[in-house]
């Protein structure tokens, strides 16, 4: 595949899920009447799903990894050229603010405004961390020993990280970014960003030395999806 053909594929991977996390989150918490947990299990359900589908249709193209985490990852255990970060890096983060303002039209709202909803603390930061260290270990490991699983292994892992983390696994630093614009049910506050980054960044590390140490990189390289 072309660059230009990979980078269309991240950015619109990456504009449709942020769409169907944030319009699921406004269509949730429209039609729950005050349950919060009911809410969840909708925004929870239809990211699973979503993010299952989007693997599928765009990992032959780009790897389909909508997410700068799993980008640096791949690039650090030489599965991507280093002179694809960039590219992919930017194309993700064009796509996420892309899908925000897609779900605000349909459902709207603002194009784009600041989030109020807080996200702070050790609690929060922890849980981002284990969101992330758990994706990418997934990712790793299921890439080498079961490809073709891949896309479902994900989806039920974030599925399962929104119940599980106090974070609601955001997990991916061009969503954490995009969300901040949107004063829904999956935002956050700008001010709130950083720490999410950050601790996303270090659990990235962390699985990436740990997986890549557990499961030694074979002959033949891994990829996202097969």
């Amino acid at each position: 595949m072309t660059r230009a053909r990979r980078t269309v594929s991240e950015a619109l991977g990456t504009a449709l899920l942020l769409a169907v996390v944030v319009g699921s989150g406004i269509m949730g918490e429209r039609l729950a009447g005050g349950n919060v947990a009911i809410a969840l299990l909708a925004n929870a359900v239809a990211t699973g799903c979503g993010l299952a589908v989007l693997i599928l249709m765009f990992g032959p193209i780009s790897g389909a990894h909508f997410n700068p985490v799993v980008t640096l990852s791949e690039a650090w255990r030489k599965n991507l050229p280093a002179r694809e970060v960039l590219p992919y890096l930017a194309s993700q983060l064009a796509g996420a603010f892309a899908g925000v303002a897609a779900a605000h039209l349909m459902f709207g709202e603002p194009l784009f405004v600041a989030s109020a909803h807080v996200r702070s603390g050790g609690a929060q930061w922890w849980s981002e961390f284990i969101a992330t260290f758990g994706l990418v270990a997934t990712i790793i490991s299921c890439s080498r020993s079961r490809p073709g699983v891949t896309p479902f292994a994900v989806a039920l892992y974030i599925t399962a990280a929104y119940w599980f983390t106090a974070s609601t696994s955001f997990a991916n630093p061009a969503v954490t970014l995009a969300r901040a614009a949107s004063n829904t049910f999956a935002g956050i506050r700008p001010e709130d960003v950083g720490g999410f980054i950050v601790a996303q960044l270090l659990g990235t590390v962390a699985a990436t030395l740990l997986f890549g140490w557990l499961l030694p990189t074979s002959s033949t390289q891994a990829k996202v999806t097969e």
